[in-house]
């Protein structure tokens, strides 16, 4: 984060200590932040706080006990439904906070939690790590640099390839607990499609259904406790009708389809489907003077590349007018993208200033996730999306002006 010797360690905490944790763990830099203080409900997740963060953790049942451990910043690292409540009392104590995306849930609670932010000026970051990804880096420059022209329309086709033990062994295939995989999963690609588009859906239809994994028999007989993704995936099951343990109840779609108009005039349009033999994201963005798209994302550790046509021509061709590969990457989880996203986070707590992610973006992704819900339930009806408070997306769009830097609480 900082070589200045004049800046002491961030005090960083984590709430939640599953699947996502790992994340927290790029956080460990010797000499400029350290996890030091770790909650979690679960006797695993308490053990597997020692174990990433190492015996002088100081471990929690209850997130509240942290603050006596002299927090400058925490993650945010729960199950979604649970992301509200530490949220609000970590803003309302003063100590920054990352949340995991979705930001919530509900939008009024992800409302709730950006008023606790303008108002105590406490900083507020939302993980939503493809911002940092190369391959939409990259093409948000080719964007920014006019290279198709005024954008026109967006596509997104999200194919899951480990749709079922990812979301339907677990409580993502709970409507309670998720509201949808549209919000859940989709939070990351509408944020996406947005940043690309430069505005935000303001009209959004959708259809979608429970097509394959809803007919399973093969349901899990008790609750999955404290077991994991990494408990029961197995790369090599296939067809989706060979899963076994679904979880006990399955009410979310594994299909769903999805358009928007946006407040600035741009259509999209956003696919997603939980039982396709491959996995990755391709967008294609068009202009009035092109087209792009991405083949590859690197999520996956593939090698994307980039393609550009912007002169007329009849039929397929596979030769484009600019291939481009991004090499923007440092590696490690989702092509850099989560490394990079800690970098920003511990120098926005730090320093303040702008940042890639957006706290108001990642709002809007719920809002049009939980739109999208909404309509595709109620057979393709048009939904709106409200917009947020004036004065809020101001607070947000001036980068949280005046809020405060963390006191560097010496260990």
């Amino acid at each position: 984060m900082t070589s200045d010797p004049s800046v002491s360690e961030l005090r960083v905490g984590v709430v939640g200590t599953g699947q996502r944790a790992a994340l927290a763990l790029l956080a460990q830099r010797p000499g400029s932040a350290r996890v030091v203080s770790c909650a979690d409900t679960s006797e695993r997740g308490r053990a597997d706080a020692r174990s990433l963060f190492g015996a002088d953790v100081q471990v929690h049942e209850r997130y509240e006990e942290m603050l006596a451990d002299g927090l400058d910043a925490v993650f945010v690292l729960t199950p979604d439904d649970v992301h509200t409540a530490p949220a609000l009392y970590f803003l309302e104590a003063g100590v920054a906070v990352f949340v995991e995306k979705p930001l919530a849930v509900d939008l009024d609670d992800c409302d709730r939690i950006l008023a606790a932010a303008a108002r105590t000026g406490t900083r507020l970051y939302v993980g939503h790590n493809l911002r940092h990804l190369p391959v939409l880096r990259a093409m948000r420059g080719l964007v920014d640099d006019g290279a198709i022209g005024t954008v026109r329309a967006v596509w997104c086709r999200h194919f899951v390839g480990h749709g079922g033990d990812y979301y339907f062994k677990d409580w993502h295939a709970e409507r309670a607990r998720s509201t949808s995989l549209l919000l859940q999963k989709g939070a990351h690609d509408l944020d996406a499609i947005h940043w690309l588009a430069g505005g935000y859906a303001r009209t959004v239809t959708a259809l979608g259904d429970l097509s394959v994994y809803g007919a399973s028999p093969h349901r899990r007989t008790r609750p999955p406790g404290s077991a994991r993704v990494q408990d029961w995936f197995d790369e090599g099951v296939w067809p989706p009708s060979a899963l076994r343990d679904l979880n006990t109840v399955i009410d979310v779609e594994d299909i769903s389809m999805v358009l928007t108009r946006l407040d600035n005039g741009v259509l999209t349009s956003y696919q997603q489907c939980h039982f396709t033999p491959d996995y990755w994201r391709n967008y294609t963005v068009i202009g009035d003077e092109g087209r792009m798209e991405n083949l590859g994302d690197g999520v996956e550790g593939d090698a994307p590349v980039i393609k550009v046509w912007n002169r007329r021509r009849s039929g397929y061709r596979p030769e484009a007018d600019l291939t481009l590969t991004p090499t923007e990457t440092a590696g490690g989880p989702h092509g850099g993208a989560d490394q990079a996203l800690v970098d920003e986070f511990l120098r926005f707590v730090a320093y303040g200033g702008a940042t890639e992610t957006s706290p108001v973006a990642a709002r809007e992704a719920v809002a049009t996730g939980i739109a999208a819900t909404v309509s595709l339930r109620s057979g393709g009806t048009p939904v709106q999306v409200p917009a947020l408070a004036p004065h809020l997306a101001d607070y947000f769009a001036r980068h949280q002006p005046g809020s405060r830097a963390p006191t560097f609480r010496s260990s």
